[in-house]
């Protein structure tokens, strides 16, 4: 028997101030995108998330908890991927790496475009959570 899964990966909204991080990708699909990527066999979901986000935009996060799970199969049109979304924070100046060309720290009100995969989506759940509290994403207490 032949079983094909969803793949596991993480995201994390690094908080900075007022404003995020977000990484603009060297790779397809090219646009901006929360820090993030595939979970490795033998590593948990916030190891991972800390790793990415060392990875991508040089910075040590502190975790505070995970925000929500997203699991709609076309979140990514390359797979079928599941993405745990952590919130975190972090000090200093994110710095590009791994794969990005570019990162910066933004307002929900300056939000760079295109942003790709359902990151548009994360970020609106998350800046509603964060304004109105609500009920239903997320294990944290804004």
């Amino acid at each position: 028997m032949n079983f094909k899964n969803p793949i596991p990966t993480v995201d994390i909204i690094i908080e900075q101030g007022d404003g995020i991080i977000l990484i603009e990708r060297k790779n397809p699909p090219h646009g901006w995108a929360l820090p993030g990527g595939f979970v490795d066999y033998g590593e948990s979901l916030e190891s991972a998330a800390r790793r990415e986000a060392l990875e991508e935009t040089g910075m040590v996060v502190d975790l505070l908890g995970q925000f929500h799970t997203y699991s709609d199969p076309e979140r990514d049109s390359r797979q079928h991927n599941i993405s745990t979304v952590f919130v975190g924070r972090a000090a200093g100046e994110a710095q590009a790496g791994s794969d990005a060309q570019k990162a910066g720290l933004f307002t929900k009100n300056m939000l760079p475009e295109p942003i790709v995969f359902d990151h548009a989506l994360i970020l609106k759940d998350y800046f509603n959570w964060r304004e109105n509290g609500r009920a239903g994403v997320g294990q944290l207490k804004p």
